[in-house]
């Protein structure tokens, strides 16, 4: 399951960018992406039983729960397990990982790797929340990365790594492709969109509460602070968006799985050779407000600005992305931009 474990508790001292790329690309379902014969990819299921395992009292440990103070309290970028088959995901089981570079093109009043002609390497997962995986039904997608400050893909040095976490309407969007999808660290919520869902749903929020005092804003301080000098003032934006760039094709197929979608826009069906790049556009805003209630939350954000790009040239959807990788939630700070005023529960 996703509870602590002695690595989670353990210090780290950094991420590899090969390290993870080698393991998030050595054991992929599919040998060769779009190969005659190939099956489907496997969708795993997001149930209701998993998530309340231990919440009543005598039960043990609530692995939810526990599950979500860890990836507030843990960097660690790979979670083997102690059986080296990492562990089941309990939300966002299904994802593909991609691979490449952050650019920032543009001048930004920010720090760190937001400031203009910051580049570096990255490693994202594309994932949706629940079970359903294929475009013209209910999901929502999500992008988390991290991101490395060297562009040197085998740079011998644990270095230092900012995480980030975006996704669309918490409770679902009816995007019919991946270059509609608005990817949010703070976006809306519509408990309703979820269906038959909604009590995972509700129980997430429940529980994201208790870990947590915002749980559905995720601030991007650590890359504002990334590859910052010590003395220099942290200078976050208030909100990040990620879309595919503009002329970007769309990929057509009905009831296509967003994985399929994906690999589509960087290979051709059959060979293992990375033909195309998928772009995605970074922007950022400092003016928004968040108005309703906990069932349905609308932030109104204004005046978006471009400042960069993320350009993945290789994916894979595998084991390991799904049960290995890990990527660290920021812990909420009263004021984003002053580490001393993180907040903890």
């Amino acid at each position: 399951m996703e509870g602590f474990t002695e690595g989670d508790r353990r210090p780290v001292a950094g991420s590899r960018f090969s390290v993870v790329r080698d393991a998030v690309f050595a054991n992929p379902y599919q040998k060769v992406w779009g190969a005659k014969g190939n099956a489907p990819l496997e969708r795993f299921p997001v149930t209701l039983m998993p998530l309340i395992k231990g919440m009543l009292p005598g039960g043990g440990t609530w692995q939810f729960l526990a599950a979500a103070r860890r990836v507030l309290a843990s960097d660690t970028d790979l979670r083997w397990g102690p059986d080296g088959k990492g562990y089941q995901r309990l939300l966002h089981p299904n994802a593909i990982i991609m691979t490449g570079r952050w650019d920032i093109t543009e001048e930004t009043p920010y720090s760190g790797y937001f400031h203009k002609g910051s580049r570096g390497l990255i490693i994202a997962r594309y994932s949706t929340c629940c079970t359903e995986t294929r475009r013209g039904n209910m999901r929502s997608l999500s992008m988390i990365g991290r991101i490395y400050p060297t562009t040197d893909p085998n740079h011998p040095d644990p270095l230092p790594t900012a995480c980030f976490i975006t996704q669309e309407d918490i409770g679902g969007e009816v995007t019919p492709n991946i270059n509609e999808a608005r990817l949010r660290n703070a976006p809306n919520t519509t408990v309703s969109r979820r269906g038959s869902g909604m009590p995972i749903l509700i129980l997430s929020g429940i529980v994201f509460k208790k870990a947590e005092k915002q749980p559905t804003i995720r601030q991007v301080y650590q890359i504002a602070e990334l590859g910052k000098p010590p003395a220099e003032p942290t200078r976050a934006p208030e909100f990040m968006q990620l879309t595919v760039a503009a002329g970007q094709p769309v990929i057509a197929g009905d009831n296509l799985d967003f994985r399929d979608e994906i690999m589509a826009h960087i290979y051709d069906a059959g060979d293992p050779a990375p033909k195309r790049k998928l772009v995605f556009d970074v922007e950022t805003s400092d003016t928004g407000t968040t108005h309703g209630t906990a069932f349905k939350e609308r932030r109104d954000i204004t005046n978006w600005k471009k400042i960069g790009t993320i350009t993945f040239d290789a994916a894979v959807a595998s084991f390991n992305g799904d049960h290995v990788f890990h990527v660290n939630h920021p812990a909420w700070r009263e004021d984003r931009n002053d580490p001393r005023t993180v907040v903890q529960k």
